[in-house]
């Protein structure tokens, strides 16, 4: 789940401190080590946002003889436009981090080719040959700061956003930069529809809301829930209540994010992508998701976290999402329209 950037990854790790931590342990994971006999490198393409406990890699390479390096690319736009700009000569074997978003250019380019990976979810599967196989989900929804509100009602709808008492209250990410400014932007007009959003928007600037370029920004500096910034309400996730005491998730706002990964067309050693593939859709590995990188789960039946099970549940009856075919054909068109009813 989920652009791209992927600042808020990217999104979140029990804040900043957690973020360090799972940076570096990602890192750790990716310091090349000497080639044992026998063993065999998997090349995984990602974010820069992916983050993997360097023992639970160690125990992998120990069970199944295959050492993963991991290639950081960017975003999840960046990363996607990497891929379809290499396909002829893939930089990796297995790529993960191509989302909802920019799912359907790399199907359309023939970035992945099918594999029906153990586990996988068929509920968020794109299409008939299993190009793609979904790994987590972020569902992006305003946050708010309960206490930040100081006296004044909670809001819950996209509605309520526009109304005057809640005038200079609201931090989004502007969708030309930001994953998750991108998908509030797509919920908005999913919830209003082709001929409504950009009245929605327009009502959302008169009553004070603030763009800033990405995630980290606009929760850690702008949002009052960090202590840090004044404004009670930001775009961030459902997930972000489990970091950040005194706020809860709008769900009635929520846009959902799923995050896939596939074996490249061309990857030089396709069966041992095949394994990494599966053993990322593995019980053990999907058990971390959430703590790791801050996202659900997508293997149904992993039990979250007990932290997130009170704070943040994985919400159940929000599935809000535009057609992948839709978003990739209408893009650059509707951030473009955004730019000149906010920004111009």
């Amino acid at each position: 789940m989920p652009a791209q950037g992927r600042e808020e990854r990217t999104v979140l790790r029990t804040a900043i401190a957690l973020l360090a931590l799972v940076t570096a342990g990602c890192s750790l994971a990716t310091e090349q080590q000497p080639q044992q006999a026998g063993q065999q490198t998997v090349t995984l393409v990602t974010h820069d946002s992916f983050a993997v406990r360097k023992e639970l890699l160690d125990e992998f390479q120990k069970t199944s003889g295959i050492k993963v390096e991991v290639r950081k690319s960017g975003d999840a736009g960046a990363l996607t436009n990497q891929l379809v700009l290499t396909k002829a000569n893939p930089i990796g074997d297995i790529a993960y981090g191509v989302d909802s978003t920019f799912a359907s250019r790399a199907l359309n380019e023939n970035v992945f080719q099918p594999y029906e990976a153990q586990g996988a979810n068929k509920r968020y599967q794109l299409d008939a040959t299993n190009r793609l196989t979904a790994i987590d989900i972020g569902d992006v929804c305003v946050n708010v700061h309960t206490s930040g509100l100081k006296g004044v009602a909670e809001p819950t709808t996209f509605e309520d956003l526009a109304d005057p008492k809640y005038k200079d209250m609201l931090v989004v990410e502007s969708p030309a930069t930001s994953s998750p400014g991108l998908a509030f932007l797509l919920g908005t007009i999913l919830h209003f529809g082709e001929d409504g959003w950009q009245g929605y928007w327009t009502r959302l600037k008169a009553n004070g809301v603030k763009v800033v370029s990405g995630w980290e920004e606009a929760y850690n500096q702008e949002f009052s829930g960090t202590g840090k910034g004044t404004r009670p309400l930001v775009v961030s996730y459902a997930s972000s209540p489990a970091a950040t005491p005194d706020t809860k998730a709008l769900l009635e706002t929520c846009y959902r994010q799923v995050e896939y990964a596939g074996v490249l067309q061309g990857a030089k050693n396709p069966e041992g992508a095949k394994k990494v593939l599966d053993f990322m859709l593995s019980q053990q590995f999907q058990a971390e998701v959430p703590d790791q990188m801050y996202v659900y789960p997508a293997r149904e039946g992993v039990a979250l976290p007990e932290a997130w099970q009170k704070s943040a549940p994985m919400p159940t009856d929000v599935e809000a999402t535009l057609p992948a075919q839709d978003v990739d054909r209408n893009r650059e068109n509707w951030v473009n329209q955004w730019r000149s009813l906010v920004q111009g």
